[in-house]
């Protein structure tokens, strides 16, 4: 199908978060509910603007039963927010008998269940008119040094030489960025993902965006293929997992997903395993791991039993072989939030709960050891490195002040190094000695721990900006500077010198979030979050 053109002019005109009138009216059509409070008026006055006024998703996900799923303490959560979110609580604006009814309003089905086809994603499918790629970068720094910043304040991107740290240019991108972005194996593109299942493709070399895609209606991440060809969109709603063409933005499979027993299933994430030359899915609502391979030699992966009558005969059930033939690995309970070892043999993930935390072996399929990690482990932000000769991971707690340290040749915990409080993530190079991770959460949030990867002691604790938010350090390719954020509307990119820790430059910015340096995220740099 032919995508639609459009000028940047024309797109400011229409904006960029056009949705199909007919779909939203039809969403909007919620089941009667007979209760004494104005849940309707509650949620327009209290929710809408994060969640929407169709209840299906822009800063925060969807709030309809479908993506909901078997969450627990609805009313919880509104009274009192959600760690490691922008939820706030409402205990102080809401009495308890609005929040129950809130809850059973959020709860109730639609009128129709929104999909959203492959039909409808190719119709979503925006190229740029005047977008010529370049056929060398147009600036003179390095490629392989620039660093993009995230800045949720006003939904931006800014990019950053690494070694001048000036800022060669700041593009638009869709609503509430969500997950972070994926640069094709060479470096020149990075595709950038909404909450609301924007993809964004834009050409670093030109300085240009190339187009944008909707593939889903409420998103988690994306993630890139180990030879640059697929993007893979992990999706709350509909419960999908959708693979574009990174070459077109064109939709070129998109996957139902359901457990073994038949129970549809939102992807809680996707990642990428090049190594393995796949992607592996977290399922939210199935204790299951898929491997979805992005090998055309791949399989044959048997979902049944498998008897083998005589040589070259196989009798078998549910076998799937090829391009983005499905694996599945069955575990004991769901799992989120995974971790991968170096060479991508083993998996960590934790359980709903996050009291623990799972090594599976992705040869096997099968789960290898049960770590001591409650207080909900951070995964995503764990990072590697060389300790006393052996490969150490360590994960941020969302409900505890400490870090674990993990030795991963027999997933032994080496210690619990304890902090100022909660942190969200860790951020190391292969250069430095040292260990980075902010205190995200509680009074001490504008400080940032500077932890030596040998002796596992804190050496110096930072405070950049008093009273304000400290988090996400990213370091430049050479490892010579520390970029971290200021995560406040009003806030700043805070430069040091990775070696003396003294600030050198500090860039403003609009609430900066993820940094992500091209050579780090391509070259999976120790102590990079993958």
């Amino acid at each position: 199908m032919t995508p639609r053109i459009v000028s940047s002019e024309g797109r400011l005109r229409r904006g960029y978060f056009r949705q199909k009138e007919v779909l939203w009216a039809a969403a909007l059509a919620l089941a009667p509910l007979s209760v004494a409070a104005d849940p309707a008026a509650d949620y327009a006055e209290h929710c809408a603007s994060c969640h929407a006024e169709n209840r299906l998703g822009g800063t925060g996900p969807a709030l309809i039963p479908e993506t909901l799923g078997r969450v627990k303490g609805l009313d919880g959560v509104i009274a009192q927010g959600r760690p490691a979110t922008q939820m706030e609580g409402f205990a102080d604006e809401l009495s308890p008998e609005q929040i129950a009814a809130l809850v059973d309003f959020i709860k109730a089905p639609l009128a129709e269940t929104p999909s959203w086809t492959v039909a409808d994603i190719e119709d979503s499918r925006e190229m740029e008119a005047d977008y010529t790629p370049a056929e060398a970068p147009v600036f003179d720094a390095d490629p392989m040094n620039i660093t993009l910043v995230v800045e949720t304040g006003d939904h931006h991107v800014s990019v950053l030489d690494g070694d001048t740290l000036d800022v060669l240019d700041r593009f638009a991108t869709p609503y509430a960025v969500h997950g972070g972005p994926k640069f094709s194996p060479d470096g020149r593109y990075v595709f950038i993902m909404s909450r609301d299942g924007w993809v964004e493709k834009y050409d670093i070399w030109s300085l240009r965006e190339v187009g944008r895609v909707r593939a889903g209606l409420n998103s988690r991440n994306i993630a890139m293929s180990h030879d640059g060809r697929w993007l893979a969109v992990a999706n709350y709603l509909p419960q999908t997992l959708t693979i574009l063409s990174t070459e077109t933005l064109e939709p070129v499979r998109v996957i139902d997903v359901a457990g073994r027993d038949g129970t549809p299933s939102r992807v809680g994430a996707v990642y990428q395993a090049p190594d393995r030359k796949s992607f592996i899915l977290a399922l939210k609502d199935a204790p299951e791991i898929w491997e979805i391979a992005t090998d055309p030699d791949a399989g044959p992966f048997h979902d049944g039993l498998v008897h083998s009558h005589e040589k070259g005969m196989e009798e078998s059930f549910g076998a799937q072989k090829g391009l983005f033939a499905r694996r599945r690995m069955m575990v004991d309970e769901p799992l989120d939030d995974f971790f991968f070892d170096p060479g991508y043999r083993n998996l960590i993930g934790t359980n709903r709960e996050g009291t623990k935390g799972v090594v599976v072996n992705l040869v096997t399929g099968t789960e290898i050891a049960e770590l001591p990690l409650p207080g909900m482990p951070h995964l995503g932000s764990g990072i590697t490195w060389d300790r006393d000769g052996h490969k150490v991971m360590a994960t941020p707690h969302l409900n505890e002040g400490v870090l674990s340290v993990i030795d991963m040749t027999d997933w032994t915990l080496v210690r619990q190094i304890q902090t100022n409080g909660p942190g969200f993530f860790l951020r190391s190079h292969e250069t430095s000695p040292h260990v980075w991770a902010d205190v995200f959460f509680g009074p001490h949030k504008d400080e940032l721990h500077i932890i030596d990867k040998q002796t596992l002691e804190i050496v110096k604790t930072l405070n950049p900006a008093p009273g304000k938010t400290v988090a996400h350090t990213e370091f430049t390719r050479d490892g010579k500077y520390a970029l971290v954020s200021i995560w406040e509307d009003d806030g700043a990119v805070v430069v040091y010198d990775a070696a003396t820790l003294e600030e050198v430059r500090r860039l403003p910015m609009r609430k900066p979030s993820g940094k992500y340096n091209v050579w780090n995220k391509i070259t999976f740099s120790d102590g990079t979050s993958h």
